[in-house]
């Protein structure tokens, strides 16, 4: 959120306060109830959750509140976690999410270290056993409090129902301010069930939490100055960029300077992939010229990204003959993976209107005509001969929809591909899990993103190992009458990993065939209002995608029956420089790679 959003934001606030806080003051409410008034407040939509014991109190209280929020049963606690992830991302609101104590609070825990590792805000609200058996190992007990402390941005353990109301608001000013993340709060059931009779628009208490940072012109000057230089400019867009909602800044500044602009995983939709600026991702499996401008590049100016090992291979060599900057909202990013010449900390959007100001048109057209001839000489390509590709489908797939759908994808081979063939063109086009790789994540994730924009064509690309981690919310889907579209691209392998054993483990499989896996067609039409669709032949692929298409009345799945052992390129060896970059498959056993899967 911007500080301009954030001024607009307080200042909305205080105009609730002084209309509506006389009426709502001290009202006989117990603590849930207050938590679910605070929630409406806070302009929820949708509580995503699983009923347990200890979180009674609440769900009760979304009933006697009479509350408008929309309360999402889902079928896993990691489910509900991924969902309000995908909304969260779509929309740029915290998701929501209600869980019970012990085993119910822990299954959160893959969900709320993914939107860590991608900055997504989402408040998550565990049941707690009462407060007295607290540390008494009691039954459903869980210290998720201390469990999830390394991978929220804050929490807390409520032990008095009047610090509610002014929780509710902190936690959620915390999730969506500076750098977003998830909050948890923990309410043991005593708590939720006491009288509370605190204000329901208190002030917050959050001293030394500054998430809004004045803007240090110098800096910026530097950074212009620098760019005035350049002659091979890259901007490198990161998740920093849409999580600002700065595309439009960023465009301007792209079109202004000339410079091309190469985007992260999670950047895709920062820059329309159709404009001619527009590399592409780089990285372990990004496009070639995007690697390669990368490498021959004389500045590299990452807005919103952290620089993260799939991008700079080796850091060591990572642009290391050009100047490099870097613009990021969290100072704790800057030289922690790659030494700097230029930074400043700030949001994106607000550095990059402030930089447009000070720069003008680079010399930059035989910079461009280079990179244009390779993306002739490099292409993203594929053989269509023998059985059913997976980049195929997804190339039919951009082609039917424009770019212009929602994607959430799953990790692993079909994350990659997807990446390379689905063309980004809106800035909410794109959900994936990218610091943690979490396999379960894209199916849940759209449907998130369906909940969000439900007039919008949503598709989730997934593996058939990651699909079954988390496919029962296919119950959540069709019982809501969802349209999302799942792609299975089904290989019968944690595919990713075999390529990896294929090329540096002498072809040696181990834990990989996923020998079991069920008739998703059929399985997916054993859920009321569901549809299944088998596609084995790539005649039959623009068929098969326009039928689930077509369908709207519930979720579609396509169990695709792909070539088993095809394997990802470009591809970058984790740890290797970028030079290192291989376009085909090798004829030759690879060195074992330094960096994981």
């Amino acid at each position: 959120m911007t500080p301009t959003a954030q001024t607009a934001e307080k200042k909305q606030g205080r105009a609730q306060v002084e209309v509506a806080a006389p009426a709502v003051s001290k009202q006989a409410l117990d603590g849930a109830q207050a938590l679910v008034k605070g929630l409406e407040r806070q302009g929820v939509e949708y509580i995503w959750g699983l009923s347990g014991g200890a979180a009674i109190p609440i769900f009760d209280a979304i009933v006697t509140t009479k509350t408008k929020i929309k309360l999402v049963l889902v079928r896993h606690e990691q489910g509900a976690t991924h969902i309000a992830d995908g909304y969260a991302r779509v929309t740029g609101r915290p998701g929501v999410v209600l869980v019970t104590s012990g085993p119910g609070a822990t299954n959160t825990v893959t969900g709320i270290m993914t939107a860590h590792m991608d900055s997504v805000p989402m408040i998550v609200i565990t049941g707690q056993t009462i407060s007295p058996m607290l540390g008494k190992d009691a039954f459903q007990e869980a210290d998720v409090f201390g469990i999830t402390m390394p991978v929220v941005k804050h929490s807390y353990l409520i032990k008095n129902p009047n610090d509610i109301p002014r929780i509710v608001k902190e936690a959620f000013y915390i999730a969506n301010t500076g750098r977003p993340g998830p909050v948890l709060m923990d309410i043991p059931k005593d708590v939720s069930a006491a009288p509370c009779t605190a204000d329901l628009d208190p002030a917050m208490d959050l001293p030394g939490y500054n998430p809004v940072l004045p803007l240090d012109k110098e800096k910026v000057m530097a950074i212009a100055e620098a760019l005035r230089r350049a002659k091979r400019p890259v901007l490198l867009a990161g998740h920093g960029v849409l999580v600002s909602r700065a595309w439009d800044s960023l465009r301007r500044l792209a079109e202004l300077l000339q410079a091309p602009v190469t985007t992260t995983l999670l950047g895709k939709g920062a820059i329309p992939e159709s404009h001619p600026l527009s590399l592409g991702m780089l990285g372990m499996h990004g496009t070639a010229y995007a690697n390669k401008a990368i490498v021959e590049c004389d500045l590299v100016m990452s807005i919103g990204s952290r620089y993260d090992d799939r991008i700079i291979g080796q850091a060591s060599k990572f642009c290391k003959d050009a100047t490099r900057i870097h613009i990021d909202v969290d100072a704790a990013e800057i030289n922690k993976m790659i030494r700097v010449h230029h930074y400043c900390v700030g949001d994106a959007r607000e550095v990059m209107d402030e930089l447009i100001k000070h720069v003008s048109r680079l010399d930059t057209v035989p910079w461009l005509n280079r990179l244009d001839s390779y993306k002739k000489k490099f292409p993203l390509k594929y053989k269509k001969q023998g059985g059913l590709k997976m980049q195929h489908i997804l190339d039919e797939l951009n082609k039917l929809t424009g770019g212009k759908a929602i994607i959430a994808t799953d990790v692993g081979q079909h994350q990659m591909w997807s990446a390379q063939f689905n063309r980004t063109e809106r800035p909410d086009g794109w959900l994936s899990s990218g610091g943690a790789g979490t396999m379960g994540y894209g199916f849940p994730a759209a449907i998130g993103a369906q909940f969000a924009k439900p007039k919008d064509q949503v598709w989730a690309i997934v593996g058939d190992g990651g699909f079954q981690m988390t496919m029962c919310e296919l119950a959540t889907a069709a019982l809501h009458k969802l349209p999302v579209k799942v792609i299975i691209l089904n290989n019968h392998y944690l595919g990713m990993v075999r390529q990896w054993q294929e090329l540096f483990f002498e072809n040696r499989e181990s834990g990989v065939d996923l020998e079991g896996n069920p008739d998703f067609a059929r399985l997916a039409g054993a859920y009321p209002g569901a549809r299944g669709f088998n596609l084995k032949r790539a005649a039959d692929i623009r068929k098969i995608l326009k039928r689930a298409m077509d369908y709207n009345d519930g979720p579609s799945v396509i169990n695709a029956e792909v070539e088993k052992t095809d394997n990802v390129y470009p591809m970058i060896p984790a740890g290797r420089p970028i030079e290192d970059m291989i376009l085909e498959a090798p004829k030759y056993q690879m060195d074992k790679p330094t960096g994981s899967t």
